[in-house]
């Protein structure tokens, strides 16, 4: 069996320098996909992206957090946000927060004002996911978030980041903030799969995203060292993997005190020798939309 996978550079619209790296990462073809995220301010730069570049495979992050201490972002919906919102009327810092505070109902209304808006912006999207992992649920257990998110996806007709497959290495993983026991998650990803196909919503195999909790975090070469290591142990199947790649910029630095991290990552997946490597391992670089077809839906 082949080993495909698919590389996403989350948080597309954030800033301008996250703009700029995923622009030149799609046209290098060291990136297969990306999400925007709609409510922030550098979004419709993005969607006007997708609808002139249509051959790139370019998706929803669905958002319902906001973590940036002096960069903020609001509910797109115009009203029945109240439960969506912080003391300062912008959206939740943490996931825990959003899960313990929020309504079902007004999530639902956001998620579909979050796409109406990004495609009448020119987005025909790929795909969907979501920023911080915030409606799978899996912080507290509020699983009716991600029952809301296939439903979606399978209204929409689009695939969505969720693995099929459950591994030690996803649940120990801390870019995925699992935080509800080990057997709810077996029993979860049992359910979900299954859910999955009668939904007909494609989705991966597995999700296996890089982490900075490591000697990686000291170098770019440390780093680079890493991403090559964590790619060769993909196994076989579909694996998706994701990136917040940006330009090294004043205002990213403004952003994220972490910000040398995704200008790491911008400039590893942008290297064409990093992407030869891949293919030198027997790694089958895919989309979303190819997902799609292979699932048959």
């Amino acid at each position: 069996m082949e080993r495909y996978v698919i590389i996403n550079a989350d948080d597309f619209g954030m800033c301008r320098s996250a703009n700029l790296a995923v622009f030149d990462l799609l046209k290098k073809g060291g990136i297969t996909s990306a999400t925007i995220m709609t409510p922030c301010s550098w979004a419709p730069e993005a969607a006007a992206f997708a609808k002139e570049n249509p051959q790139f495979a370019i998706g929803v992050h669905l958002t319902f957090t906001s973590e940036w201490s002096k960069y903020r972002w609001a509910p797109v919906n115009t009203e029945n946000t109240a439960s969506l919102r912080d003391e300062d009327g912008y959206m939740y810092h943490s996931s825990k927060e959003f899960e313990k505070k929020c309504d079902l109902a007004e999530v639902e209304a956001e998620a579909r004002a979050q796409i109406a808006r990004i495609m009448k912006l020119g987005l025909n999207p790929s795909h969907f996911d979501n920023h911080m992992g915030s409606i799978y649920g899996i912080e507290t257990g509020r699983l009716e978030l991600l029952t809301l998110a296939f439903d979606l996806s399978s209204e929409f007709g689009m695939p969505f980041r969720f693995p099929a497959t459950f591994t030690d290495e996803q649940y120990n993983n801390t870019m995925l903030g699992i935080g509800i026991p080990k057997e709810m998650v077996l029993n979860m990803f049992k359910y979900y799969a299954e859910y999955a196909k009668e939904k007909k919503v494609a989705i991966p195999d597995y999700l296996l995203p890089g982490e900075w909790d490591g000697p990686q975090k000291d170098s770019f070469e440390n780093y680079r060292e890493y991403i090559y290591s964590l790619y060769e142990s993909f196994p076989e199947g579909v694996t998706e993997t994701y990136i917040h790649p940006a330009l090294e910029s004043d205002e990213l630095k403004g952003t994220t005190s972490a910000w040398q991290r995704r200008v790491w990552e911008y400039e590893l997946f942008a290297d064409p020798k990093t992407r030869q490597h891949f293919e030198s391992i027997g790694i089958k670089l895919i989309n979303y939309r190819d997902l799609k077809k292979m699932r048959g839906y």
